[in-house]
């Protein structure tokens, strides 16, 4: 019995220690994350089929697509997506973990600023490889 309660003390403090870990607000290391795949995010290809879903209902409106190295887990996503979120300019976000990929949507008639977006997914410890703006 004593060490059923020993080994389940250690998983719960196990898993409290990576519900922390996962719980940063806009930054994140991957250090002691172990992954099998690690996707370059190098290629500027999106899922046709994603995009058209995307840009459904975006009429006059801009999209940067976004190329992110190092994107290899959910947690990694959902941190761009709530960093993106917090940006007013941003009408819509989608992240495509498999692919590497970042589609966000703005209003037409609002400026850019690719050096933020660099910084924003530096923040959350991934690194933009390459960003193309397309006007829809």
């Amino acid at each position: 019995m004593k060490k059923i309660l020993i080994a389940t003390s250690f998983l719960l403090a196990t898993t409290v220690a990576q519900a922390g870990h996962h719980e940063m607000d806009d930054m994140h290391s991957h250090e002691g994350h172990l992954h099998e795949t690690m996707i370059d995010g190098k290629e500027i290809v999106v899922d046709p089929q994603r995009f058209d879903i995307f840009v459904t209902g975006l009429d006059n409106s801009q999209i940067a697509l976004v190329s992110v190295q190092g994107m290899v887990c959910d947690f990694c996503a959902r941190g761009i997506e709530k960093t993106f979120g917090k940006d007013k300019s941003v009408s819509k976000i989608d992240v495509d973990l498999a692919s590497g990929k970042v589609l966000l949507a703005y209003p037409a008639g609002v400026k850019i600023d690719l050096a933020e977006i660099k910084k924003k997914i530096l923040n959350n410890g991934l690194n933009a490889t390459d960003i193309q703006i397309m006007g829809i």
